[in-house]
C-alpha cells in the first residue's frame, strides 16, 4: 500500500467539503430512537449553502427518529475521505416547504417525494460540527465547524 499523502491544509478541507456538499447528492444518514436504538440509511440530499434538505417517509424508523429526537450524524463522502456532519433538525410538514425549494430538490435529486401518495416530511439540518479527514494523518485537524461556525 502506498503511504499516504501529506495532509490538507484545514482551509482546503473545507474547500474539499463544500464542493462534495455543493456536488454530491446522497448522503448516509444516522439516527437514534429516543430508547438509543440505532438506524442508518442513504438519502437523497441537496445544500443550499448552509443548510442540508432531505426527505423520508414521515412514518420510517428514519423519519419518527429525526422527528423525535431532532438530531443526525450524517456521513458523506467514501471511508477513506470522509465527511462527518453533527447537525439539528427542523421537522417541515411536506407541504409547508416553498415551492422553489422542493422544486430545487427534486431537480437536483431526481426525486420528488411531494408527488408520492405515502406521507413524507421534509428535514431540514443545520450543520453544528464538521469533521473532514481521508487517512490517520489528517485526524489531527480534522474539525472544520464547531457549534454552527466555521474554525477555518
Amino acid at each position: 500500500m502506498d503511504s499516504p499523502a501529506e495532509p490538507r491544509p484545514a482551509a482546503v478541507r473545507r474547500q474539499d467539503t463544500l464542493h462534495r456538499l455543493a456536488h454530491d447528492v446522497d448522503i448516509w444518514v444516522a439516527s437514534a430512537s429516543a430508547d438509543g436504538v440505532p438506524y442508518l440509511v442513504p438519502l437523497s440530499f441537496d445544500w443550499d449553502g448552509e443548510t442540508l434538505l432531505l426527505a423520508t417517509v414521515a412514518d420510517s424508523p428514519t423519519g419518527r427518529n429525526l422527528a423525535a429526537t431532532r438530531s443526525v450524524r450524517l456521513g458523506l463522502g467514501p471511508t477513506r475521505d470522509v465527511t462527518m456532519i453533527d447537525g439539528d433538525v427542523e421537522v417541515i410538514e411536506i407541504d409547508q416547504l416553498p415551492q422553489e425549494v422542493g422544486d430545487r430538490f427534486a431537480a437536483r435529486t431526481g426525486f420528488d417525494p411531494r408527488t408520492l401518495s405515502t406521507p413524507y416530511r421534509w428535514f431540514r439540518v443545520r450543520p453544528r460540527r464538521i469533521q473532514a479527514w481521508r487517512e490517520a494523518n489528517e485526524l489531527t485537524g480534522r474539525l472544520l465547524m464547531n457549534d454552527g461556525r466555521w474554525l477555518v
